[in-house]
């Protein structure tokens, strides 16, 4: 019996390290766009000080840092073609500009890694960054997060969509 567990005990922690690299990859985009930090720099503090790190008192969980590199450096590489489509998504009146930094940071990551991480299903993708919205922003917030990665799940992984 102990043998049936451990695929899904192997998979348990895939998915609490992906979701601790979303986590830091969300706090590193805000940390770049408000601090104005280079991702050679923000790649260097959080690997040493954050991932799987105690920082004030909070414990961090391992990270895939390669899963963390690579939407941290996509976002960044792709981040001119991602914002209009999530303005496009948002609801008419608040472009993305006007969003809060944090859930800039949401919406960019998760926008990236549904266009770009087709090994994770894109339900799979959007409830993680509605998960890492909670983190930091009220309900009503996570709502628009929810609906915004919806629909460009959409655009991106249509057929999977479609199917149920």
């Amino acid at each position: 019996m102990a043998d049936n567990n451990k695929p899904g005990k192997q998979a348990d922690r895939k998915a609490n390290r992906r979701g601790a690299a979303r986590l830091a990859a969300v706090q590193a985009l805000y940390q770049m766009d408000i601090g104005g930090a280079g991702i050679n720099d923000i790649f260097a503090e959080f690997e040493s000080h954050w991932l799987g790190n105690e920082v004030e008192g909070e414990k961090y969980l391992p990270a895939e840092a390669a899963f963390f590199r690579d939407v941290v450096s996509g976002v960044v590489r792709d981040q001119a073609r991602l914002d209009p489509l999530i303005d496009e998504a948002l609801s008419k009146g608040w472009p993305l500009k006007r969003i809060d930094a944090i859930l800039r940071a949401v919406l960019r990551a998760g926008s990236y890694e549904l266009e770009h991480r087709k090994d994770v299903p894109g339900r799979v993708v959007v409830s993680e960054y509605v998960d890492v919205a909670h983190a930091f922003v009220e309900k009503d917030e996570t709502g628009m997060v929810n609906a915004v990665l919806d629909q460009i799940a959409r655009q991106f992984r249509g057929d999977e969509f479609v199917r149920n």
